[in-house]
């Protein structure tokens, strides 16, 4: 992607400029973000993938001042008729399970892989919304269909209401209002309070990024680092030959404090352990994903990675659905452009070495690619 090109999808400006200026700064509404935009998913089809298991999603009503809150699956009939108000399906991830919802995502990767998590699509009956509330993570609302009006502020107070099942902001202060029609897209970043409702009928896609707590991370790699140790260290006991008999025997001994401390050390000083653990999480396929394992087939026009892979790298790895391979050299440089583009044509393959092909073809066979009979086929 030209980060130097101006973009429709934000308002005119480069993602270079967008990224400077807006993200996690402030907002930014654009008018015609996608111009006569057509969305790939309608209702029938999301109301199709709200009845299916593995596909999470919610159900919010409201009646008078009362809220409720359901999980799915939902069958059709136990989803509230078109025109009761004031209710809301949402269906997370819905670019696992659309190549045009996948694609549509795509066209925000100028923001870092790592960061990017998932589209959800919001359908609303007149009235229906989630309440004031705020996200820990960047969001582009991309309104798809009907109206949805939108209120904004820079909220102090973020206190939530303890008497309904969902996150809603007690004390409401909003600053700004817009009402999104199909086309418009308002980018909000974290903290920034907000509480859209439906103007009739309505759905909106929701393109959110992960944002991963500090100590949620510093867990999920200890843990992966720790399973990365040698056999070796694994063997190694704690030993107290000199122990001497204590008064007090609830007290941890030193030795054993600086037993544990050297273990960290020792697992935390292998080359590369870090950043291989951080790759295979970043990585790692969402609980609800699964591969169907195909014939590989011949990759004759090249090769395209399935919707659901997670495909990274580092300058020493390169990382795909939470497993790590070292490259380096000319199959360092194709694994990256795959990556990357999501794609390979088969003039990259021809100078793949032996290797290199046999791994593809093992992913391929494996469901986390497809082999690219037609040059125009899109992944």
């Amino acid at each position: 992607m030209d980060i130097q090109q101006p973009l429709s999808l934000l308002g005119g400006l480069t993602p270079a400029q967008f990224m400077r200026r807006h993200w996690q700064k402030k907002p930014l509404l654009v008018r015609q973000a996608i111009p006569r935009f057509a969305p790939p998913v309608m209702r029938a089809g999301l109301f199709a993938l709200a009845a299916q298991e593995g596909v999470e999603s919610r159900l919010v009503q409201q009646v008078k001042d009362v809220w409720k809150l359901r999980h799915g699956p939902f069958s059709r009939r136990a989803l509230p008729a078109l025109h009761q108000p004031d209710w809301t399906l949402l269906v997370q991830g819905v670019d696992l399970h659309n190549d045009q919802v996948h694609a549509l995502m795509q066209q925000f990767r100028f923001v870092p892989e790592a960061r990017l998590d998932d589209l959800m699509i919001s359908y609303a009956s007149h009235g229906g919304g989630v309440g004031p509330h705020f996200d820990s993570y960047d969001v582009f609302l991309l309104q798809a269909h009907g109206r949805r009006r939108w209120r904004i502020g820079r909220q102090k107070d973020l206190s939530l209401r303890d008497d309904i099942p969902l996150k809603v902001l007690a004390q409401f202060e909003p600053e700004e209002e817009f009402v999104l029609e199909p086309g418009d897209m308002l980018y909000l970043p974290p903290r920034y309070a907000h509480d859209g409702v439906a103007e009739g009928e309505c759905m909106t896609y929701s393109i959110g990024f992960r944002a991963p707590a500090r100590a949620e991370l510093a867990q999920e790699l200890l843990v992966r680092v720790a399973e990365d140790a040698g056999e070796d260290e694994a063997q190694v006991l704690y030993r107290d030959a000199g122990q001497a008999a204590v008064e007090q025997p609830a007290a941890i001994p030193e030795r054993l404090h600086d037993f544990a401390r050297e273990a960290l050390q020792r697992a935390m000083s292998e080359p590369l352990v870090l950043e291989r653990a951080l790759g295979e999480y970043l990585t790692e396929p969402k609980p609800s994903v699964w591969f169907e394992p195909n014939g590989a087939g011949v990759m004759l026009e090249g090769v395209a990675l399935d919707r659901r892979t997670r495909m990274m790298y580092d300058a020493h790895h390169v990382f795909i659905n939470g497993e790590s391979y070292r490259a380096a050299g000319r199959d360092a440089t194709l694994m990256r452009r795959l990556a990357d583009e999501r794609r390979l044509p088969g003039r990259d393959l021809a100078r793949a070495s032996d290797d290199a092909l046999e791994l593809l073809s093992a992913w391929c066979d494996a469901g986390w690619a497809h082999p690219r009979t037609d040059p125009q086929e899109a992944p």
